[in-house]
């Protein structure tokens, strides 16, 4: 009786936690200091579901891999994690010699340094392989997340380096999070990923080669209407539309692509 009483005692306390910190994701999510433009993207992107699948807590630390020049990740994590956790932006090198890459990075300094009361206390870290892994103290930070990255890696051939790098920078029981365009799944995978898709099994097997085991997936960002077969690849889709006006009206009716959200431990 007293074991069922305290296990009951334990659940309620762990709801109410968990019930606390999605009402103070929501507030920041729906904060003013988000950009209208990444505001307009919660519909494609389900901020506060996505990173309640990945538990992440404000209490805890985490790396945003790539966080990109519109931080828009990090618009939310970066205040969600600002009084009791810690936030690493694992981005470019400030001295990339890739124009995309300085470019991004340069953005991104703008970004949080014109509003330091949501980002003064990131860690921004470099993430630039195959020289540049170490993206945070090894076996220190609780949840790794990266957002549409994993292609990118597959095109430069240091998808196994990064992943090793996650895998290193996490404590033993740490989650991975990854969400990424997904391919049709009897597909065959191409190696560089020049369409922006992978399969979920492809993904899966990265992960597990690099020591992580796969804990649960979502259909969170989902969407069904994505055919995946364009003549510019996902980047046919919002945002990018790269066809400029050709069929702009059918592409947005698509939307943004569909998506995997897989969820990882590091043993």
């Amino acid at each position: 009786m007293k074991k069922l009483l305290l296990s009951s005692l334990l659940f309620f306390s762990v709801s109410m936690v968990n019930a606390d910190s999605n009402v103070a994701l929501k507030q920041v999510i729906d904060s003013e200091h988000r950009s209208d433009q990444n505001k307009k993207r919660d519909i494609y992107r389900h901020p506060l579901e996505t990173l309640d699948f990945f538990e992440v807590d404000p209490n805890m630390s985490v790396i945003e891999i790539w966080p990109g020049g519109k931080a828009w990740y990090t618009e939310i994590l970066a205040p969600y994690l600002k009084d009791n956790g810690i936030l690493y932006a694992a981005h470019f090198s400030a001295d990339a010699k890739v124009p995309y890459f300085a470019k991004n990075r340069q953005q991104f300094n703008d970004k949080v340094s014109a509003q330091p009361e949501y980002y003064g206390n990131i860690n921004v870290t470099v993430l630039q392989p195959p020289h540049s892994l170490e993206i945070a103290p090894k076996a220190s930070v609780d949840r790794v997340l990266t957002f549409r990255n994993v292609h990118n890696w597959m095109k430069n051939g240091q998808v196994n380096a990064v992943f090793n790098a996650m895998y290193k920078a996490l404590k033993p029981g740490g989650i991975l999070g990854v969400v990424e365009h997904r391919a049709i799944a009897s597909s065959e995978q191409d190696p560089k990923a020049l369409s922006g898709y992978v399969t979920e099994a492809y993904v899966i097997a990265l992960a597990k080669k690099a020591g992580f085991k796969l804990l649960d997936k979502s259909e969170i960002n989902a969407n069904p209407k994505d055919t995946t077969d364009y003549v510019k690849g996902v980047w046919t889709l919002p945002p990018s539309l790269r066809l400029k006006g050709q069929e702009k009206e059918k592409y947005l009716a698509i939307g943004e692509s569909d998506r995997m959200t897989l969820k990882f431990i590091k043993k």
